[in-house]
């Protein structure tokens, strides 16, 4: 079985792949500071519950946009999966041409997710991740990594909202009753939300202005359910596309 990780700024999801099919997902909060024998014990408790065992992994491969968190869990994939982790890179295989002014400053999740976006919906496509920072990405009908927008997640923004605002509340990320909010939660949802949601649509706009006809737009990360819904440029929903895309990107590299 492929292990897969993507090592995202809050959390990290681990991935378990029986060839193509995706049969566990399991998330964790990032941490620095966590050890490779913490990481050993948290891969064994994840597999107990599945009922499998370590030595049942024959792969690892992990993307990560926290360069300090890299090391403890490469350690901890050598040491208690005894496997080489495949690390996605400058010199890993990926298959994609990046336009991009300096292909280096993309990072890893993006080009994961471009990888993944190619092999699931051929053509020109817009992938939007909301994670800590909501992105964009870009490809080509060839293929090609155009480029694409980095915004503030919709966590952080309602974080710097609670934090700048002595008087608001720290409310959950979910649909209100209507548009105009009747209570001071419901306005701050409402905002957040539909906010959001509205950015989407008119980005993507603009980003359609500037490709190919017959853009595809999937929406994928933490929170792509909540704002799918929302967003009526957002065509399709594709939770797991980082860690096909890991997947994808091991194989290239057997």
């Amino acid at each position: 079985m492929l292990l897969v990780a993507d090592v995202g700024n809050t959390h990290t999801v681990l991935g378990l792949y029986q060839g193509e099919e995706l049969q566990f997902k399991w998330n964790v909060q990032t941490t620095k500071e966590r050890t490779s024998d913490e990481w050993g014990l948290t891969f064994r408790s994840f597999f107990e519950l599945a009922g499998l065992h370590l030595n049942d992994v024959s792969g690892f491969v992990m993307c990560s946009v926290v360069p300090p968190a890299v090391h403890s869990l490469k350690h901890g994939a050598r040491t208690y999966l005894k496997t080489e982790p495949l690390i996605v890179g400058p010199g890993v295989k990926t298959g994609l041409s990046i336009r991009y002014d300096n292909p280096k400053e993309v990072g890893a999740d993006r080009v994961v997710n471009a990888v993944a976006g190619r092999e699931r919906f051929p053509g020109a496509s817009i992938i939007v991740d909301f994670g800590t920072a909501t992105t964009f990405d870009c490809l080509s009908s060839k293929g090609e990594y155009l480029g694409g927008i980095i915004c503030p997640g919709i966590g952080i923004a309602l974080d710097a909202l609670v934090t700048r605002a002595a008087k608001l509340p720290k409310v959950e990320i979910a649909r209100p009753p209507s548009v105009i909010g009747k209570t001071t939660e419901q306005a701050m949802q409402s905002g957040i939300l539909f906010g959001y949601a509205a950015m989407v649509d008119g980005l993507v706009a603009r980003l359609e202005k500037e490709m190919e006809p017959d853009v595809k737009t999937i929406a994928t990360g933490g929170l792509s359910a909540v704002i799918a819904k929302e967003a009526r440029s957002l065509m399709y929903h594709e939770p797991n596309l980082t860690l096909d895309g890991l997947r994808l990107i091991y194989e290239k590299n057997r």
